[in-house]
């Protein structure tokens, strides 16, 4: 489904619909933040790149990183652009080590065939996961915000992610476990973490 037909939109209204019945204090932040815009990225490659930035990061200090690499690679990230690009380079652009070594591991997957987006599309959350979860630098929470935010799935909840945890403790109390205030937001557990994380922001 793409990104921004009629379908997509219709889904989401059903997920908001879904949620504000079934949570009187999802039902508020509904009401303040208004509709819906979460939206697949287009390119799922680039998409998992700004994952693996991301981790273990602030949003400010992501978005510097992102900025630079895009800067040096002279756009969004390729295979063949982080392929061939030194990796000492990459490195003084802000990146570790590791996520160094991840991306341009990536990038060889994809290059190799190894990894394949259009097969992923094509699996159950639980197989595509475990798919995810095998490349190098792609633990768990890489994988979950990939399958929201690189293949639209609309039931993933992010449990070990801080900025979830922190607006969840901010709304129920701070004794709230996500897991378990989560559970009546199945099957739009994403357009709830969405609004959780809009609520943050906010």
């Amino acid at each position: 489904m793409d990104a921004h037909t009629p379908d997509r939109n219709h889904v989401l209204r059903l997920a908001e619909a879904h949620l504000a019945a079934a949570d009187p204090v999802m039902a508020r932040v509904l009401a303040t933040i208004g509709p819906c815009r979460l939206r697949p990225r287009d390119d799922p490659f680039v998409t998992l790149c700004t994952s693996i930035v991301g981790q273990q990061l602030s949003t400010r200090a992501a978005g510097t990183i992102r900025a630079r690499l895009e800067a040096l690679l002279g756009g969004p990230p390729s295979p063949t652009a982080l392929a061939g690009v030194d990796a000492g380079d990459l490195r003084a652009v802000g990146l570790s080590g590791a996520k160094t070594r991840y991306l341009q591991a990536l990038a060889q997957a994809q290059l190799d065939g190894t990894l394949d987006f259009a097969a992923l599309a094509s699996l159950p959350d639980a197989a595509a996961l475990e798919r995810l979860t095998a490349l190098p630098g792609v633990g768990r929470w890489t994988a979950e915000m990939f399958l929201i935010f690189g293949l639209g799935r609309l039931d993933v909840i992010s449990l070990g992610d801080a900025g979830l945890r922190r607006s969840a403790r901010m709304l129920y109390g701070e004794d709230t476990e996500l897991g378990t205030v989560s559970a009546p937001w199945a099957p739009y557990r994403s357009v709830a973490a969405w609004y959780l994380w809009q609520h943050l922001d906010g």
